[in-house]
């Protein structure tokens, strides 16, 4: 099974998370672009067989009309690209319900926003806020107001005009039946539609945040009159219709034939196949059965033979942590935290896992505000921890388990089963389920030490949380957290999350065992496929494929 399975603490089912009960995530805009490597592959062969079964849910409507557009509509499309392709691409995580506004988690996210559903604004893979539903918006100058202006003829795949109340209902709807992502809009206080194309957001206070927090959950516009189950269908506004979820197989994306905007999908449609396992991911890939496999484990990336091939790097948020439970003793003793992360050789995790992930040294990843290069707070010593741990009463020796979900492998345990054993730590490696993970670990805190991969960006809201499952509480970094969100820029916003970041990490609230970095295996004849943060936003808008 996968050791890059991407899992955040937004990853949830609806009965392992509640409406409303996403974690707060620090939220703010990244400038920086970041270049993707490309390794171009030889030729080869391998073959595979993939066994798939599930149950077909089509049928979406609202107002009785039928959401499900014709993909053979007359489309433009860019030149050399065939407007009747068809792309496969292979995913790891599938959402367990498509309600998103009851159900946590990026797997949702991942396909669905920008593509079926739309906000007011978009976020790109390195950031950029743009205009999406608005087509411009005006802050006052004590910005304490936003004013959105829609877009023309905007409309619901159902046929359904989009308005500004249709916008009053969706954030009204969130803030007030507390569903994912309100919490986003906590500085929100009273939403209005002076007309049909116009939005006024008022807050509270100044939150350099808003346009972030509009470009995710928070800022979708749902059809208020649909009368689809939102749990298995979807109707949106975007420049594809959900044509299909095959649980436990797939989704199926197809083009919206009568799209209003000018962004028309460029194929007729999209296919997400959810494959868990990593090795029948690659075979199915070399097969010819994927047209992209979102991401390849870097273990394996030399597995993929196929020819007519390219493999891209790309950036993303997700950091793996090894969380410790500062609730408890012993990790109530700073001593014992530190001696953890100065016993871990984080380079030796980077090349057995394939040498693509990049060091951590801190809560913040590079693609996100606040980001500093916090590495060397803890730099390998095992002499070091061995010194600390004595001093804390453990020069005997320690004992600890380590809780992980299982899909995540042995990569992480072994290793760390080995290192900190050269340190006087035993640690007993618990693999568990992951209803099992969130149960014990997320839900009821009973843990030493666990690891899971964060995906989220803008996540460190989580450590201002003392509730969040870390048990991390320090009043200084809740209140530097506080005043990064009502900074009147986001370059104060981010200094502030930096100085608060550093504390963390100082005082070993956890260890930051690598930033993982995707690998994507493209085909020569798909273009436009993102490769940055593909584990949070597919945004499909560029997608084409050549004629096979």
């Amino acid at each position: 099974m996968s050791d890059n399975t991407p899992v955040s603490p937004g990853e949830l089912s609806p009965g392992e998370q509640g409406p409303g009960s996403v974690d707060p995530t620090l939220v703010d805009r990244r400038t920086d672009k970041r270049r993707t490597q490309v390794r171009w592959i030889a030729a080869g062969s391998a073959v595979a067989v993939l066994a798939v079964a599930g149950v077909v849910v089509a049928n979406i409507a609202g107002k009785g009309d039928s959401a499900t557009a014709n993909p053979g509509d007359a489309v433009t499309t860019a030149a050399g690209s065939d407007p009747a392709a068809v792309v496969t691409v292979g995913l790891t995580l599938e959402p367990s319900n498509l309600d998103i506004r009851a159900t946590s988690g990026i797997a949702l996210d991942q396909v669905l926003i920008d593509n079926v559903y739309q906000g007011l604004v978009r976020r790109s893979a390195d950031g950029t806020i743009s205009p999406s539903l608005a087509t411009s918006w005006k802050a006052s100058d004590d910005a304490l107001t936003y004013t959105f202006t829609l877009a023309e003829g905007a409309t619901f795949s159902n046929g359904d005009k989009l308005t500004s109340a249709d916008v009053l209902w969706s954030i009204n709807d969130l803030r007030t039946q507390n569903r994912s992502g309100a919490e986003d809009l906590a500085a929100v206080s009273a939403v209005t539609a002076p007309d049909e194309k116009t939005v006024v957001v008022a807050l509270t206070k100044p939150d350099p945040s808003l346009l972030w927090a509009l470009s995710g959950r928070a800022g979708l516009v749902l059809d208020p009159d649909a009368t689809n189950d939102r749990g298995t269908t979807a109707v949106g506004s975007g420049p594809y219709v959900l044509d299909g979820w095959k649980q436990g197989d797939s989704i199926t994306l197809t083009r919206n034939g009568h799209y209003w905007g000018k962004d028309t999908a460029q194929v007729a449609k999209v296919v997400f196949r959810y494959i868990k396992d990593t090795n029948a991911a690659v075979n199915a890939f070399n097969a010819g059965d994927l047209d992209v496999l979102a991401p390849v484990s870097a273990l394996q990336s030399s597995q993929v033979t196929t020819s007519g091939v390219k493999l891209v790097t790309g950036a993303a948020a997700d950091k793996f942590v090894l969380a410790f439970n500062n609730s408890k003793a012993p990790f109530t003793d700073i001593r014992v935290r530190q001696a953890i992360r100065y016993a871990i050789d984080h380079e030796a995790l980077v090349k057995a896992r394939g040498g693509v992930d990049a060091l951590l040294g801190g809560p913040i990843a590079p693609v996100d505000p606040g980001y500093e290069d916090l590495t060397s707070l803890y730099p390998y010593n095992p002499t070091k921890a061995k010194e600390l741990l004595a001093a804390a009463g453990f020069g005997g020796g320690l004992k600890l388990t380590l809780t992980i979900p299982s899909f995540y492998g042995n990569t992480f345990p072994d290793l760390l089963t080995s290192q900190l054993a050269q340190v006087g730590i035993t640690l007993t490696v618990n693999s568990v389920e992951f209803s099992a993970w969130l149960q014990d670990v997320y839900t009821n805190k009973n843990y030493d030490l666990s690891i899971v991969d964060h995906a989220d960006s803008h996540d460190f809201g989580a450590w201002a949380k003392p509730t969040y499952y870390f048990g991390y509480n320090n009043p200084e970094v809740q209140d530097l957290y506080a005043q990064s969100q009502v900074a009147a820029t986001a370059e104060a916003s981010a200094t502030l999350l930096a100085k608060a970041a550093k504390i963390v990490s100082q005082d070993a609230a956890a260890d930051w065992l690598t930033n993982f970095r995707t690998v994507t295996a493209v085909r020569d004849r798909i273009s436009g496929f993102p490769t940055d943060n593909i584990n949070a936003r597919l945004d499909l808008t560029h997608l084409t494929a050549a004629a096979s």
